[in-house]
């Protein structure tokens, strides 16, 4: 059950990081200080996608981390 909790969170990180990277923004920290004027927009298409994934991942990803810490104790 460990081995399956450890590569179920390694897979989950890298593809988190995958998608976390594929996300663009395109403004960089100019954003963050009011430099961009689009910050309240609906996202649209793969944008969307990207995002409803990168919770999923990071939910499964801290889930598998909780549950091996479960396991181990």
């Amino acid at each position: 059950m460990k081995n399956i909790l450890t590569y179920v969170s390694l897979i989950s990180a890298i593809l988190l990081i995958i998608v976390v990277l594929f996300q663009n923004q395109g403004s960089g920290l100019g954003a963050g200080f009011g430099g961009d004027s689009n910050f309240y927009r609906s996202k649209r298409g793969i944008e969307n996608v990207l995002f409803i994934s990168t919770i999923v991942l990071a939910v499964i990803f801290f889930g598998s981390l909780l549950g091996g810490i479960i396991v181990k104790g």
